[in-house]
């Protein structure tokens, strides 16, 4: 049983790391060259890599198969959003400690994992 989450978890860590260099991609970008707000291209760029990450996630590291995908995906947004909320609260406080952003969100992408993934394991892929 050990060994099963434990897989899990280092497959949740992989499609989180694909999904990280999809935020910060997405982030980067609109933040940088189209110039918006900091804390609406962290949110945009985090929304995106959240709906691959739901797909990723779903088919590979929880093999799940329940047919229910809206319900399933309603309850992965609610803890993505969550998190979403804990992640921008994280930068905010960084960025008042004059901490680079990039690094304040790192930290910040780095707390969240942990809520994500046993939020989603007991709750959107129970």
């Amino acid at each position: 049983m050990e060994s099963k989450l434990i897989l899990k978890f280092l497959k949740f860590s992989v499609v989180g790391f694909i999904s990280v260099i999809i935020d910060f991609g997405v982030t980067y970008l609109l933040k940088e060259k189209v110039k918006l707000n900091q804390y609406v291209a962290n949110s945009l760029g985090f929304t995106v890599a959240v709906i691959g990450n739901f797909f990723m996630n779903k088919y590979w590291t929880f093999e799940d198969t329940n047919p229910d995908m809206v319900s399933q995906f309603t309850i992965f947004m609610i803890i993505a959003i969550t998190g979403l909320l804990i992640n921008n609260g994280i930068i905010f406080i960084l960025r008042r400690r004059h901490i680079n952003f990039y690094i304040a969100k790192g930290i910040a992408i780095g707390i969240v994992v942990f809520w994500n993934f046993f939020m989603n394991s007991k709750f959107s892929f129970a």
